[in-house]
């Protein structure tokens, strides 16, 4: 069994301060694969300090060189491809061809902030002004399980390129993700203090990065609690925030759509990541007047989705995370169920022929109103709605009416049409016909999917802070 006894402040790998001991579980077989020492509140505060110091010197260096230093975190980071994915796959559970995937995203996100960083004017001039955008202070950076090294990367690649400092606090549950993100990315050498990885709880070091006063910036992704917690808990410092939360994702299955292009993408986009994932279709809205034949198409098709061992190849489904989450995912089967929902695939338990680890059967259910908990509340895992509309003005309606608005998604064989029926979403994100992803436009979402944008300029702009000089 592993043992991960270290964090890394001022550019060193050090022991925490705090004694408390975490269990790492891989989730296809419930056994403990690692165990974790956390850091406590006088590491983040010892991280802190460290980002400060290096703040002053780091702010100034040239956009050549943050360029520079960003090229070569890409390269340290895709050159532990392969570990970091068998690492994906053994404490998280994805299927290996999404852990694939996530692997090469955490590199990629560096390349692609040094693309965005080397056409980025940092100075222009307005009336009679020059408007400078300056980075911000030290940031704090708090990111997930469901995809921890990608947004570990891609948080701190804004950070760093907008000239700010970092302290990171991942999630305690990815901790063999981080470890090897860290080995790769102190080979790039950077300057001291420039980022610090500080593995805790939220309760301890989320809270004191939330709180501190020398922490100009908080990045998070995570659920719409904790985000409503995080933007309290920063506001009697003014903090600057930026907040990607929760989602109940629509997919809009037009009247138009070709079914059998459009079922197989409603499963993929609602199955994505294991269901995992604040992006996940969820609702998937059809016109009335087809539902018998869209149900008979979403039965044969879902008979296609394994959820398996996720070494398989074969394997698009894998394990929730932890049983906490997989006895989650089981309560909103129920309330389905309960409330009167039609179960068209899937179920309860484990999937026939597996006996141990937190899997869930791939579930989809029919004839749901948009009022029923599972319509509202956000499940995190394999388990779709299926709600009917009677023409597209209700369609839109049921599409807006969530308290998220992340991402939405139309499925129409008329272009023009869905273009024009995407004006009309509260979504961060619209996908006509795609489940493609854009690296340089914004993401993020309306409502309470969260504040504020990543990715591309609007991410980096996060970091940053305009000043006008007029002379």
């Amino acid at each position: 069994m592993q043992q991960i006894n270290q964090i890394y402040i001022n550019g060193q790998f050090v022991a925490p301060h705090g004694m408390e001991l975490f269990d790492l579980h891989n989730p296809a077989t419930a056994k403990v694969i690692a165990q974790v020492k956390l850091a406590d509140e006088q590491d983040a505060l010892d991280a802190i300090q460290a980002a400060k110091q290096a703040f002053p010197g780091f702010s100034r260096t040239s956009k050549a060189t943050r360029v520079d230093y960003l090229k070569r975190m890409h390269a340290a980071v895709a050159s532990v491809e392969a570990e970091l994915t068998a690492a994906i796959i053994e404490e998280y559970g994805a299927p290996v061809s999404r852990a694939a995937w996530m692997a090469k995203h955490a590199a990629n996100v560096l390349l692609e902030a040094a693309n965005v960083l080397q056409d980025y004017d940092f100075t222009q001039r307005i009336g009679i002004a020059d408007v400078t955008m300056q980075p911000l202070g030290v940031a704090g950076l708090i990111t997930p399980w469901n995809s921890n090294a990608g947004f570990i990367c891609g948080k701190l690649a804004a950070a760093l390129a907008a000239g700010c400092t970092a302290v990171i606090k991942p999630s305690e549950m990815s901790a063999l993700q981080t470890a090897i993100v860290t080995r790769a990315l102190h080979q790039a050498g950077l300057p001291a203090g420039v980022f610090n990885i500080v593995t805790g709880r939220g309760e301890t070091v989320g809270a004191v990065l939330s709180t501190h006063p020398d922490i100009a910036k908080i990045s998070f992704t995570g659920s719409t609690a904790v985000g409503k917690h995080i933007l309290r808990a920063g506001a009697e410092t003014l903090k600057r925030i930026t907040l990607e939360l929760g989602g109940k994702s629509p997919v809009l299955i037009l009247d138009d759509a070709d079914l059998k292009q459009a079922i197989p993408m409603a499963l993929q986009a609602g199955f994505m990541n294991s269901g995992q994932a604040c992006i996940a279709g969820t609702r998937i809205l059809v016109p009335a007047n087809r539902l018998a034949e869209i149900e008979a198409m979403f039965v044969e098709h879902a008979a296609n989705i394994r959820a398996g061992d996720p070494q398989d190849p074969n394997t698009s489904v894998g394990p929730m995370v932890s049983f906490k989450q997989w006895q989650r995912v089981q309560r909103y089967i129920h309330l389905g169920l309960e409330e009167g929902a039609h179960l068209l695939v899937g179920g309860p338990g484990l999937p026939d022929g597996i006996e141990a680890g937190w899997f869930v059967k791939p579930t989809v259910f029919s004839r749901v109103t948009n009022q029923m908990t599972i319509a509202r509340e956000e499940i995190f895992g394999p388990v779709l709605s299926i709600i009917t509309y009677k023409d597209e003005a209700e369609a839109l309606a049921i599409a807006n009416d969530t308290p998220y608005g992340l991402q939405a998604y139309i499925l129409s064989s008329n272009l023009p049409k869905a273009r024009a029926l995407a004006a009309y979403i509260d979504a961060g994100r619209v996908l006509i016909n795609t489940l493609a992803h854009e690296p340089r436009a914004p993401f993020g979402g309306f409502k309470q999917s969260g504040i504020g944008r990543e990715y591309g300029t609007f991410g980096l702009e996060a970091f940053l802070e305009p000043k006008s000089v007029l002379a």
